[in-house]
């Protein structure tokens, strides 16, 4: 049923005209700002919006929060009934440093874990490897073996708080390090919540943080998706990320269509593997970014739900309601963040954040305001943490469910957020499908040309960055700079060649031997034959060393 009848649209054709004709004279004698207005995206942005904006629309697109197809949220009670998860991304130097800060944001009332790994991890690489020099804890905590995953998680009530991990080329080995130490403290599998990023496609399209060629990625990313499937019912094996694409300067209507993309990309590898839409589908997780375009952020979370769910159900035939749901986390815009005038980062951080809420997140990370000089400091990280507290306990905006909902501005732009994507779907289809296009570097080409654009316009004025291209003084901002333990690397090299000393040598070798079978075999889930190599303490490089022996390293083609 369309939301308004014909009578009501022509009645409102006469008085936008007449409205029309009292802008003009408004405008002769003072001119609009600028000579058009657009989103972050480049979508233009008319002077009014009304019923007429949305004349096309039905009443079933919009609908009620909890119903299909969910463009006003997944929950029928929306944040009435309970918050999202205030889930602050940490990690640093050793894992003991790094535990003192979970502990301390639990203290601060955060309510989720959220695990940052430093680069030679994120490579998988041991912290004394040669390629790993001088990157020890600088972006994330260390991880090589499974005692500092122990270390890590000591103490933390992992059965009663969910855990997400920012991982993806060693994303198996680190969940199977996860899994063991949890295990180690009496805790099963199948009771531990959390997700694991593992979204492989997005390190080809922007990250860049790939090892292995697309075909065994996939692979290891189709592996964990099963495993969980079967063994741990709480866990989501895959987060299909938006992020990162859009902190590599890719549009919002480009971070949407290719995060969809990429998901269900996810979907069509894990059919083919045996699975069961229903089986599985629930427990894709998506993450997002939260930018500074207020509105356009609002209009392509909801897109998201309307479009995940329309697939899910008629595309891929899911049964299962739960199997629709678009569940996706938030996370600031990283990018958006200064190191001039870094204390304008707290009102960045705010709106974005009101935007992630007001567009229905189920958990949200707040940067900090420093993090464009360092990683966070405490009294930094914890000004982030508040942000989302202030919002969710004094803003009033989590009152009432979808409050944004028929606004005829976002109703709109969420329409044409949705046409955008579709329209990046054909074009995908029309170079053969998702890793073809990828190859071809389609979606490389797409991001650059859109931060190029978005770089030319800072440059010549048209986007202004409060502190950077107006608005500037001469003042410099001191802010507290986190300081690291110096000793940090030593002892976590120390503690490494414990690991290697002590542990059953000729056993690592034998399970190391087997990973390398399995990975050589078609048929054969690798969860099982890591997670018999982590338990006997093999290292995370040793591991990823067998799979680049087998598999190579991929290198990715020129791309101009």
């Amino acid at each position: 049923m369309q939301l308004y009848d014909q009578q009501t649209l022509a009645m409102l054709e006469q008085r936008r005209a007449a409205w029309e004709t009292a802008r003009q004279q408004a405008l002769a004698r003072r001119p609009e700002r600028y000579a058009d207005f657009s989103t972050m995206s480049g979508i233009p942005i008319h002077e009014l919006y009304s019923p007429l904006s949305v004349a096309d629309q039905s009443t079933e697109e919009i609908g009620f929060p909890g119903e299909y197809p969910f463009t006003r949220g997944i929950h029928a009670s929306g944040y009435r009934s309970k918050l999202w998860t205030m889930r602050m991304f940490a990690g640093f130097g050793t894992a003991e440093e790094t535990n003192q800060r979970f502990k301390y944001l639990l203290e601060q009332g955060q309510t989720g874990l959220s695990i940052a790994f430093d680069m030679p991890t994120l490579y998988g690489y041991d912290t004394d490897a040669p390629e790993a020099e001088g990157e020890f804890g600088l972006c994330g905590v260390a991880c090589a073996s499974l005692r500092d995953m122990e270390i890590l998680l000591d103490g933390l009530p992992l059965d009663r708080i969910t855990t997400s991990m920012t991982i993806n080329s060693p994303a198996a080995i680190i969940w199977a390090m996860y899994i063991a130490a949890a295990e180690k403290q009496g805790i099963a599998r199948q009771r531990l919540g959390g997700t694991l990023q593992n979204d492989i496609l997005k390190e080809y399209i922007a990250q860049k943080e790939f090892i292995f060629p697309p075909q065994p990625s996939m692979r290891l990313v189709t592996d964990t998706i099963e495993f969980g499937t079967r063994q741990m019912p709480l866990w989501n094996p895959v987060s299909v990320s938006g992020y990162h694409i859009r902190e590599a300067g890719s549009t919002a209507a480009q971070e949407l269509a290719f995060t969809l993309a990429d998901g269900l990309e996810y979907v069509r590898w894990a059919l083919a593997r045996g699975l069961a839409i229903d089986e599985f589908a629930p427990r894709i997780s998506f993450f997002f970014n939260a930018h500074n375009d207020f509105f356009e952020e609002i209009a392509k979370y909801r897109a998201a739900r309307r479009i995940w769910a329309r697939e899910m159900r008629e595309t891929f035939g899911a049964k299962e309601p739960r199997s629709w749901l678009l569940r996706f986390h938030a996370q600031t815009a990283g990018v958006s963040l200064t190191a001039q005038q870094p204390l304008n980062n707290v009102a960045r951080v705010a709106l974005q954040a009101l935007a992630a809420v007001l567009g229905g997140s189920q958990s949200l990370h707040t940067n900090s305001l420093d993090e464009a000089l360092a990683l966070p400091s405490e009294e930094a990280v914890t000004v982030a943490l508040r942000t989302q507290q202030i919002i969710a306990h004094e803003s009033g905006v989590t009152n009432t469910v979808d409050p944004l909902g028929g606004s005829y501005f976002v109703e709109a732009l969420t329409s044409e957020m949705e046409r955008q994507a579709y329209a990046y779907f054909d074009q995908i289809e029309e170079r053969g499908g998702l890793l073809p296009a990828l190859e071809a570097g389609f979606f490389q080409r797409e991001i650059a040309e859109a931060a190029v654009r978005f770089q030319r316009e800072v440059e010549m004025g048209r986007r202004i960055i409060v502190g950077v291209n107006d608005f500037v003084n001469g003042e410099r901002q001191k802010v507290p700079i986190l300081k690291m333990d110096m000793e940090g690397y030593r002892r976590q090299v120390d503690r490494l060649n414990e690991v290697r000393r002590t542990r059953d040598n000729r056993t690592v070798r034998l399970r190391l031997s087997e990973l390398a079978q399995a990975a050589r075999r078609d048929d054969v889930n690798l969860m099982e034959p890591i997670l018999a190599a982590v338990v006997e303490y093999a290292t995370l490089q040793e591991m990823m060393d067998v799979f680049r022996e087998v598999w190579g390293v991929y290198e990715e083609p020129v791309i101009l």
